[in-house]
């Protein structure tokens, strides 16, 4: 028997605003989410840590791709999402589940299975998606984006049958709740790149050693890209630095070497040299990278402290949640009257006069720009 489907269209997620090409496909449909809740921009908080996470695939091989639980407990919490539930489903239980709750469904299945991707019938691995149901079938919103030798993966909205989705198998499905997004100040782990590097130039069997190699890279660069992002948002740039872009063009191109490597070796041929060795000096060069023009706080200690405790005031927000640079109007109590209260406050407060000039909302995005001006 069918399943009952709903008799209104689910709304649709935020996906224009969503910079798929900096995103894996696990944290992308995070992202949509973090959006959906917070507001544009948001899903860049995903990149604030830069890390060299590594775990042990079933082989032996090191990978540095975070778990689901991972992402549930460090990432999920940057972008105010608090997991409500975690199921595994089959696929009939699932969409039963998407058309009974209205919800958008976080669900993370087998990409082999997938009818709307290019992995579908060709390559095994998680990937997220997110599920709703309307009168018309179940909504599938995927943000992920990328080129593959099967075909590109696209950003978009998917309506599909009972009969499309039957063959999902199971998922792993996770329901979320907003909550207020934890600090997100961009840093670097202190990591130490030798025993991965090294894992990959020793390993005997080449050709698995590239092919997983050649995954490493592209996720490696996905995220250096988010951390770029997030970090240029932070200090209010449109765009990562001239040192940060030659630097993610360089894992560009290692990401194509490895690609390469992995392709001639398949085929019999001899390995190129090179890809291992520049994968060490990429890792060896993040920190400097990413850390070489880290400004201080604007105004000093003392005045950024006293400027957040203001700001938090009157928006009825934990200082906690301003301090790594989040945008005012994330925030639902902000509106225009309480950025003048704003003003007023750090004017009465501190007991001076902020520069009419500064004065402009498009200029007062975070307690940051607040403390630039106070400080002059």
């Amino acid at each position: 028997m069918p399943i009952p489907l709903p008799p209104t269209a689910p709304a649709p997620l935020p996906l224009e605003g969503v910079d798929s090409g900096v995103l894996d496909c696990v944290q992308v449909n995070l992202a949509v989410l973090a959006d959906h809740f917070h507001g544009p921009g948001t899903h860049l908080r995903l990149g604030a840590r830069l890390d060299l996470p590594l775990r042990t695939l079933p082989d032996g091989l090191p990978t540095a791709d975070p778990t689901l639980d991972a992402r549930l407990t460090a990432d999920a919490p940057l972008v105010g999402l608090r997991p409500a539930g975690r199921r595994r489903l089959a696929a009939a239980e699932l969409l039963a589940e998407a058309a009974r709750r209205p919800e958008p469904h976080y669900a993370v299945a087998d990409s082999y299975h997938l009818p709307w991707l290019p992995y579908c019938g060709n390559a095994h691995m998680d990937h997220s998606f997110l599920l709703t149901a309307g009168p018309d079938g179940w909504h599938v919103t995927d943000a992920y984006r990328v080129e593959t030798r099967w075909g590109a993966a696209e950003p978009g909205e998917h309506v599909l049958s009972e009969r499309e989705l039957s063959g999902i198998g199971t998922a792993e499905v996770v329901t979320f709740a907003p909550s207020p997004p934890e600090p997100a100040e961009p840093s670097v782990a202190d990591y130490d790149p030798e025993p991965y590097v090294t894992a990959y130039a020793t390993w005997p069997d080449r050709v698995r050693a590239l092919e997983q190699l050649s995954a490493e890279t592209w996720l490696l660069a996905r995220a250096r890209k988010l951390h770029a992002a997030h970090r240029a948002r932070c200090a209010d740039r449109t765009e990562p630095t001239e040192a940060e872009r030659a630097h993610l063009a360089a894992w560009d191109k290692l990401v194509e070497q490895t690609y390469l490597a992995h392709r001639r070796v398949a085929r019999g041929r001899p390995e190129p040299a090179g890809a291992v060795d520049r994968l060490a000096e990429l890792l060896a060069a993040d920190r400097a990278v990413f850390t070489a023009d880290a400004p201080p706080a604007a105004g000093g200690d003392e005045l950024r402290s006293a400027v957040t405790r203001m700001v938090a005031d009157v928006l009825g927000v934990p200082e906690a949640a301003l301090l790594d640079g989040a945008p005012l109007d994330s925030f639902p109590s902000f509106t225009s009257f309480r950025l003048v209260e704003i003003i007023d406050r750090i004017e009465s407060d501190l007991g001076l006069e902020l520069d009419a000039d500064e004065l402009i909302p498009e200029k007062l995005r975070r307690v940051e720009d607040f403390c630039r001006i106070a400080g002059r």
